[in-house]
């Protein structure tokens, strides 16, 4: 089985993307082939993953994927590579709300069987930090913590006094990383600025971070620790047999004759759409649709001959204008859409499909019209979906997550497309003709099913 660290922090902001994201350039840059994984939904820090290995940053998220996927999820995506670096989400044992350990990066480490690396921020501590230390690695027996890399530290004298507070606590010290504004990324109303928005910069951003690693941290150690994880014995997941039939259909992947040709599916990429998990175009692969990405920000038409649509998750406010300029492709969008063909819009997608986003004129295939709030809507989300769609059947129960900072108005059409059961009640989203939107994002790994059936609508 593949070497494996998890990369961990008492909390948010201590630098563990920092940390992860050096680690696997420095391993990378030393020949490792290193998969990348994120616990939980994030969709930006995998693109710096990617960045520094090469390899797509996949999502571990037990929320959403059921605790029974994770070790399948992690065997597919580190298929054939020597080492394995997973970032933490939060705080260690930090979850879903009101749900114990679920979807913490603890409970993923234990389904990895992974030792964790701890990030500590130590810029405003000194003999604290053992105190500390010793309170992660003993909250949770069945977490193995098997070193910390101290982060943010001022000067040799801090160092000296944070290593002597540690001397003792059993747990050794693997890294110690000074400030350093060079490995900074920049963050806006969501987290960082995704790579695509910034590629040259991301870039420098990378190798600074893992020049940052390769001087402060001992690579050696670290990569013994991953090395000393034991076998962890479980079946990779496979996207050929993982969604095969959907739910109600009649036959499996690739029904619909021989020679058929299989139905063209565009999706939204660029700057202005980057939320995606690799695994949805795995499924759609699978189920035999053949996936094209565009670009709405520069192209001016649909991929010649799309069956159906897939508009995830972005930053369209942050790029109304061009969008909106793009009349050509909106008319395209609206055209694909009244005819019937399946499109699948979350979040991002939901906006650029309304009628409009703070005033701009956007696809206006959806009766309702979007814009920036103050208010930050995040969290996990139970559903039910509420009407047929290309998606699921009515009755369907799935869990997403909400991450946004806008609102559209009306919140649900006439056929909404969820019923929300946490945190509140509510209905929300649109189901009308062959379109499905919604601001839930989904991971369709843990939903079987719903690439085939969406595939299906396709054909």
């Amino acid at each position: 089985m593949v070497a494996r660290l998890v990369i961990a922090a008492p909390s948010s902001g201590a630098g563990k993307t920092t940390v992860a994201t050096g680690l696997m350039a420095a391993f990378a840059g030393r020949g490792l082939a290193v998969s990348p994984h994120k616990v939980g939904p994030d969709y930006i820090d995998p693109g710096y993953h990617a960045l520094a290995t090469g390899r797509p940053g996949r999502n571990l998220d037990a929320y959403m994927c059921g605790t029974g996927l994770i070790a399948p999820l992690f065997a597919h995506g580190s298929r054939g590579c020597d080492l394995a670096v997973v970032e933490g989400v939060m705080g260690l044992y930090d979850g879903a709300a009101d749900q114990g350990e679920l979807a913490s990066t603890a409970q993923v480490a234990k389904l990895l069987k992974a030792p964790v690396v701890l990030v500590v921020d130590a810029s405003s501590q000194s003999r604290s930090v053992a105190a500390l230390v010793h309170g992660f690695a003993s909250w949770d027996p069945e977490v193995r913590i098997g070193g910390v890399i101290l982060n943010k530290v001022a000067t040799d004298r801090h160092e000296h006094l944070l290593r002597e507070a540690l001397g003792g606590s059993g747990v050794p010290v693997l890294g110690v990383l000074r400030r350093a504004p060079g490995v900074a990324t920049p963050s806006r109303h969501l987290g960082l600025v995704p790579v695509a928005e910034r590629q040259a910069q991301a870039v420098e951003a990378v190798a600074a971070q893992a020049e940052q690693v390769r001087a402060g941290c001992d690579l050696e150690a670290l990569l013994a620790l991953a090395r000393s994880a034991p076998e962890l014995r479980t079946e990779a997941w496979d996207p050929a047999t993982a969604g095969a039939v959907a739910p109600g259909a009649v036959g499996s992947v690739g029904a619909g004759g021989a020679g058929r040709r299989a139905p063209r599916v565009a999706v939204a990429g660029g700057a202005a759409f980057t939320f995606s998990y690799a695994e949805h175009a795995e499924l759609l692969r699978a189920a035999g649709a053949e996936v094209v990405t565009f670009d709405p920000l520069r192209d001016e038409a649909l991929p010649e001959g799309t069956a159906g649509l897939v508009v995830g998750g972005g930053f369209p406010e942050v790029y109304g204008a061009e969008l909106s300029a793009n009349e050509p492709l909106r008319k395209a969008v609206a055209d694909l859409a009244a005819s019937g063909a399946p499109v699948a819009a979350e979040c991002a997608g939901l906006l650029y499909l309304a009628r409009s986003l703070d005033g701009r004129p956007m696809c206006g295939v959806l009766d309702a019209d979007a814009r920036m709030s103050e208010r930050l809507t995040l969290g996990y989300r139970d559903a039910v979906a509420v009407s047929d769609s290309v998606l699921a059947a009515a009755g369907t129960r799935m869990r997403g997550h909400e991450f946004h900072r806008t609102v559209i108005e009306p919140g649900a059409g006439a056929s909404p497309a969820w019923g929300l059961h946490r945190p509140e009640r509510r209905v929300e989203g649109f189901v009308r003709g062959g379109v499905h939107a919604s601001y839930v994002h989904t991971h369709w790994a843990g939903a079987p099913g719903v690439a085939a059936r969406f595939v299906e609508r396709c054909g």
